[in-house]
């Protein structure tokens, strides 16, 4: 035995039902139980291949077998950030699971790609794809199965949210097409992609407990994030339901709570949402150590924990040994711990893998060629790394999106720069960090240019070009003089050297944020503020006080506050550059300079002040020392959807992107079509598959010592000795029923109802298949009225009409070339998933009677032309 089994069986009755010592408040969030677990439909639309292959492996599988598929090997177990075991028996290597979501994390002689929050900038479906596509094919390259990898979650409630930029944006259309092209493109790629962080995981702060009170927060339990259902479907579930119509093969569950039951064991948002109302056919992994309980995440719907241990190197699992005892004793149910093992293979062959995958080439613990297989055991010496250059030319790419999801945010005229006489370069966010690319573990601090954020969801670089290094080379080139400081700090050297004669200032500034295990300069993964960091906004004003043509280079995971200067005349040019990846200082010198054309538009918000947002991070515990509470009493109301229902006045708004052209709108049409009445949809699953009886003699489990060693901290499925296991079995609770011990239609094997909003069973996945059905069709003519080739992105927006939604929601864009004096139809249409709201009542999409506006223009604040629907 590695962990008490009654230890795990007392969570599972504790955890299932959303029941905490949360005693200082009384109307706490609850989350409805939701049970049994939907298992594999084989009529899947996409997975009936996938689907007869996983059947033919998992039923020559025996329990320790399956088992070993779902439980991760622990901690620095293998090379990758998780692995479970492996099949030696049929020839199957282990799983290897990898961040990122912006490149190989941990390997070298692999790209460092733009974040997503910046390649949704470029609102160019071709881009979200061929980045992924590239990201799958170097993970692919290194011997990873998934990807850890794209997000949706957190989409961005809060600006100063600590990861925003690891996902694309607050508005959960663009987020929608955005993760479900990455995970096309990666998937493609033949590796899994795993979409993340499933559900409402918007904050760094409370995220985990330990992590929590190693800062003195003094806390018993996660934050619970409190949503209302219309408010999950709406926002916070919509680019999830997308991902997985898109066939997204693997999903994982985040840290927090929601409703105050934690979203690994919550059987409402994983039993109920995901795997019933969406018809997700893929499996649910854990974050890393958000498993809390062991039977009930089993019946929850966890299909695999990560990285298998209870904590850190503890040797000790909720799984493993006490899942397969869980399943002897009738605890989980035979057909549980098949449907994991199916849908985990089913992923597996959806992308093409076969059986005999090439081994994993890289180590995440270090990067000598020779070293520990198992390295927290310190065991197994041989060669870990085969230093396998996996680029190709990706560094072309990335230069591409970078360039492309530039924003430029202001322009009086100094934009593009033509054989400048003398540019003055200010700012560290121009040059080279002291420490090199990759001096800081996982990017956690701030020094030299910005070009992704801190924690899992990084990279190593490859090579990082900075604006200084690009700018030099593209001076030389016209004969510009350049000089630089680098130094914040140096303020009199900074004001000497722009105030001289000719002078045009760039003044790079940045913002930064990650994952809450770092914090940097007291930002705890979240960021403290909007404002720039390093005293940026005072270097901007000290510059244009005496250069009249400052121009402003913003580096920053998110929005920054830049009230206090934008509106200078003296500063001529703002550019949002994002977090652009290796390629910063080339794809940024493409646009500085109109080699590149910009058309990248903001796909956040640029407040006046930070109370504009509504939603903010909560920084202090408000519930005693339990969970912490995050009510999202804001509803759908985030981002450009508050400031509407505000009738703020952003900066920027949402969608906003100036050209070196210039365009006009002409002839909206809007044409409706007639299909079918939407229908609910009916009828009940297959009764749940099974594929045979297995031994109940623990005799039968025991670690086979004669067939491979023992390594320590290594989590297996086996127990150590049979009469350890009949002591577990011996436990107070196993005399009780699985009926008696778990809620209601826990292990329930009949046939269940489908979900009136959910696919019917030989549909595709997302949800029922009608809500795709399109409904109107939208046309209007885009001329470019300036003198040179640009992009343009018409954007569509729709007013739903009714008195609690908001004024307008996207719904449609696209990015076109267009010549000078050309015009172009630009295309798009209306599902009925766009049109519809959610209706708790009948639990189902309606389309209210309220009357709907089509507006289409280049900003959520400038629609052009409008239309009504019928």
């Amino acid at each position: 035995m590695r962990y008490s089994l009654l230890a795990a069986l007392v969570a599972t009755q504790s955890s299932a039902l959303s029941v905490h010592p949360l005693d200082t408040r009384d109307d706490l969030s609850t989350s409805p139980p939701v049970y049994p677990s939907p298992w594999m439909n084989p009529q899947a639309i996409g997975w009936e291949e996938a689907y007869e292959k996983a059947k033919d492996f998992v039923s020559q599988l025996t329990l320790t077998e399956k088992v070993n598929l779902t439980t991760g090997v622990g901690w620095q177990g293998e090379q990758c950030v998780g692995q479970v075991g492996s099949i030696p028996r049929l020839g199957f290597r282990s799983l290897c699971m990898q961040d990122s979501p912006l490149g190989v994390r941990f390997g070298d002689y692999a790209s460092a790609f733009p974040s997503g929050q910046t390649v949704a900038a470029s609102f160019d479906r071709d881009l979200f794809y061929r980045r992924g596509q590239a990201i799958g094919a170097e993970h692919k390259g290194k011997g990873v199965t998934v990807v850890l990898g794209p997000v949706a979650g957190p989409i961005g409630r809060t600006p100063e949210g600590g990861r925003n930029w690891e996902g694309f944006s607050p508005d959960p259309w663009l987020t929608g097409i955005a993760i479900s092209e990455t995970t096309k493109g990666i998937q493609d790629a033949g590796v899994i992609a795993c979409a993340k962080h499933y559900i409402a995981n918007e904050q760094e702060h409370f995220r985990q407990v330990g992590e929590s009170n190693d800062r003195d927060y003094n806390i018993t339990e996660a934050l619970s994030s409190n949503i209302d259902d219309k408010t999950m479907h709406e926002l916070y579930l919509w680019p999830f339901a997308d991902v997985v119509r898109a066939g997204v093969g693997s999903i994982m569950c985040s840290y927090n709570q929601v409703n105050n039951s934690y979203a690994c064991q919550n059987s409402k948002m994983l039993n109920g949402l995901l795997k019933g109302e969406l018809g997700f056919q893929g499996f649910v992994m854990s974050d890393w150590q958000a498993q809390h309980t062991g039977v009930a995440s089993a019946v929850a719907g966890l299909d695999m924990t990560m990285p298998g241990d209870t904590s850190f190197n503890s040797g000790l699992s909720f799984w493993g040994t006490n899942l397969t005892l869980a399943v002897i004793n009738g605890t989980v149910p035979e057909y549980r711990i098949d449907d994991m093992a199916m849908r985990i293979m089913a992923a597996f062959f959806k992308v093409g893998l076969e059986l005999e995958q090439p081994p994993i080439n890289f180590d995440s613990w270090t990067l000598d060629t020779y070293g520990p297989l198992h390295y927290a055991a310190g065991e197994g010496y041989q060669q870990i790394n085969w230093h396998v250059d996996v680029q190709e030319d990706h560094g072309a790419l990335i230069r591409e999106v970078a360039a492309k999801s530039t924003v430029l945010l202001k322009n009086n005229g100094a934009l593009p720069l033509n054989k400048p006489k003398f540019l003055a370069v200010i700012g560290d966010d121009a040059g080279p960090g002291a420490l090199g690319p990759n001096g800081c573990s996982d990017r956690g601090c701030n020094s030299g240019t910005l070009a992704m954020g801190w924690g899992s969801g990084t990279a190593n670089y490859p090579y990082l070009i900075t604006p200084i290094d690009a700018l030099n080379i593209q001076g030389a080139d016209d004969g510009t003089r350049i000089e630089a400081v680098l130094n914040n700090s140096a303020s009199d050297t900074i004001l000497s050297l722009v105030s001289q004669q000719d002078a045009t200032a760039l003044v790079f500034v940045n913002a930064d944020s990650g994952e809450g295990y770092i914090a940097v300069d007291g930002n705890e993964g979240d960021r403290k503020n909007l404002t720039l960091w390093g005293n940026g906004d005072a270097i901007i004003k000290n510059v244009s006080s005496v250069c009249n043509n400052t121009i402003v280079i913003i580096h920053s995971v998110g929005p920054t506050l830049v009230t206090d200067w934008y509106d200078s005349p003296n500063i001529t040019a703002i550019v949002w550059a994002g977090l652009p990846g290796q390629e910063s200082g080339r794809s940024l010198v493409d646009v500085l300079y109109g080699k590149v054309n910009p058309a990248g538009r903001t796909p956040f918000t640029w407040g006046a002040t930070r109370e504009d947002y509504g939603a903010d991070v909560l920084y202090e515990p408000n519930n005693g020392n339990g969970a912490p509470q995050q009510e999202f009493s804001e509803g759908v109301f985030i981002d450009y959807r508050s400031f509407d229902a505000k009738n703020a006045t952003p900066i920027f708004e949402f969608g906003f992107g100036l050209s070196y052209t210039t365009f006009e709108y002409s002839d909206l049409v809007v044409e409706k079509k007639y299909p079918t009445e939407y229908t609910p949809t009916t009828g009940e699953t297959a009764e749940a598959p099974e594929f045979g009886n297995f031994s109940t003699d623990l005799n039968d489990y025991l670690f086979p010592v004669d067939e491979f060693p023992y390594i320590w901290q290594y989590l297996y499925p086996y127990v150590n000795t049979s009469s350890s296991a009949e002591e577990a079995s011996q436990d107070p609770d196993y005399g009780q029923t699985a009926e008696e011990f778990l809620p209601a239609g826990a292990i329930d094997s009949s046939a269940q109802p489908l979900y009136a909003a959910g696919p019917a069973a030989d549909a595709e996945s997302g949800g029922n298949s009608q809500l795709w059905d399109e409904l109107y069709t939208i046309t209007a003519q885009i001329t470019n009225t300036g003198d040179i080739e640009g992009d343009e992105v018409p954007q569509v927006y729709l007013s739903l009409g009714g008195p609690d939604d908001p004024a307008v929601v996207l719904r449609g864009f696209d990015r076109i070339t267009i010549q000078p004096g050309e015009t172009i139809q630009f295309n798009a249409s209306l599902a009925r998933r766009d049109v519809s709201n959610w209706d708790t009542a009948s639990q189902n999409w309606v389309i209210s009677e309220y009357p709907k506006t089509v507006y289409v223009g280049p900003s959520s604040r400038k629609l052009t032309l409008s239309a009504s629907l019928e």
